[in-house]
């Protein structure tokens, strides 16, 4: 029995979890989130390819949001299976290495997510700050560059944290307590020493979303900095709501990520189907919420996006 539960096969099954208490009511939870799904998938898909079709966005700001909105639409993909097939089929079931990919692909695409975020940040204190030069300065290649680099270095932190996991050990109860695999989530149910786990995972959060974060503030400095040196308040104005729509995009990446984690560190006395509900939702916001900032914000993206559906529809 106890070389049943102490291994570290990768023959290990793991049980994902719905909403712990709520089972009864799977099928009528996962009508809000396949709205979700349907939103993200959908609003993402359209400006991505308003962005691909419509020459007038082929600039650095429309390239960067293609970046956001392909990484949201991946983040997506990577969740949809897990999630609704606990929801619909109660698929619970998942190996040790899917588990394993999952986990890799979804912590990529939220250190992929924060990296563009940061060179939106830089792409609009160059728009503000040095505009004469600025199509001289993020020129075609240098954003490929740039995208090329986000990939490279989100695998390169991240690709440790979750080969490390391959040394633990698993001698207790091998549920999970979310609908798809997170990390810190999968270290719980080891019995092996995870202190390398947890000072190599928490060494490449801070050095990838912790050093964004700072990065992106800083850029925000300079930029009202640069705003308020402006002589006229129409200029200024006009300065500053070319930034709304990437500060939306900020928050709605933040916010979420804040409120997991002071729920998992300080809501420990709530109820299980509120982590298991934040964190379901700490994942789709971003997605959601990002094609309806920018049509709503950006006059170029909404006519693209309402030139696309006429077109479809005549």
């Amino acid at each position: 029995m106890s070389n049943f539960w102490n291994t570290t096969s990768t023959s290990i099954i793991f049980l994902l979890t719905g909403v712990p208490g709520l089972e009864a009511f799977h099928i009528w939870i996962s009508i809000p989130f396949c709205f979700l799904y349907i939103t993200a998938l959908s609003g993402n898909s359209l400006i991505l390819f308003a962005i691909v079709t419509q020459s007038s966005l082929h600039k650095p700001m429309y390239y960067f949001l293609s970046m956001l909105s392909t990484t949201y639409l991946s983040l997506s993909i990577s969740t949809l299976v897990t999630m609704l097939g606990i929801f619909w089929f109660d698929a619970r079931e998942i190996s040790f290495n899917a588990c394993l990919s999952q986990m890799f692909f979804i912590k990529l695409f939220t250190v992929m997510e924060s990296s563009v975020l940061l060179a939106m940040a830089f792409d609009r204190f160059v728009a503000i700050s040095n505009p004469l030069r600025y199509t001289t300065i993020l020129t075609d290649s240098r954003i490929a560059q740039i995208g090329v680099a986000i990939v490279i270095r989100g695998t390169l932190m991240l690709t440790p944290m979750v080969a490390l996991l391959k040394r633990l050990s698993f001698c207790h109860s091998h549920v999970l307590h979310h609908s798809y695999c997170f990390h810190p989530d999968v270290m719980k149910l080891s019995c092996t020493d995870t202190r390398i786990n947890n000072a190599v995972g928490l060494t490449a959060m801070i050095s990838t979303v912790g050093v964004d974060s700072i990065f992106i503030l800083l850029s925000y400095i300079l930029i009202i900095k640069t705003i308020l040196s402006i002589a006229s308040p129409e200029e200024r104005k006009k300065a500053f709501s070319t930034c709304i729509s990437h500060i939306g995009a900020v928050v709605i990446f933040y916010f979420p990520l804040i409120s997991l984690s002071f729920v998992h560190r300080f809501g420990k006395q709530a109820p299980a189907y509120v982590h298991t509900m934040i964190a379901n939702t700490y994942l789709l916001i971003p997605p959601v919420m990002n094609p309806i900032i920018y049509s709503v914000k950006t006059k170029q993206i909404r006519r693209a996006v309402i030139k696309i559906i006429h077109s479809k529809n005549t």
